[in-house]
């Protein structure tokens, strides 16, 4: 069984009418179904943050690791028998 990302579900037969699909929704993404599966998400676009995303700078992620560092350790020697 599939996990949605969203309580708020639509079928395929209620995408015939999209607005409606928005307006009920209140803004939240929509799981849209098809035979009780999940084939995708329906995502208003005020759900979408309108900021830009940016790449984080080579400083930025060396900082991340060099933190991270200690608790992925363990985890990088046992890798290296592998």
């Amino acid at each position: 069984m599939t996990r949605l990302l969203t309580n708020q579900i639509a079928s395929m037969t209620e995408m015939r009418d999209p607005q409606k699909v928005l307006d009920r929704a209140g803004g939240k993404p929509v799981a849209v179904l098809k035979n009780s599966r999940l084939v995708g998400y329906f995502v208003p676009a005020e759900a979408v943050p309108e900021e830009e995303m940016r790449y984080a700078t080579r400083e930025e992620v060396s900082d991340v690791l060099a933190r991270r560092r200690e608790i992925d350790q363990p985890v990088l020697d046992w890798l290296k028998d592998k």
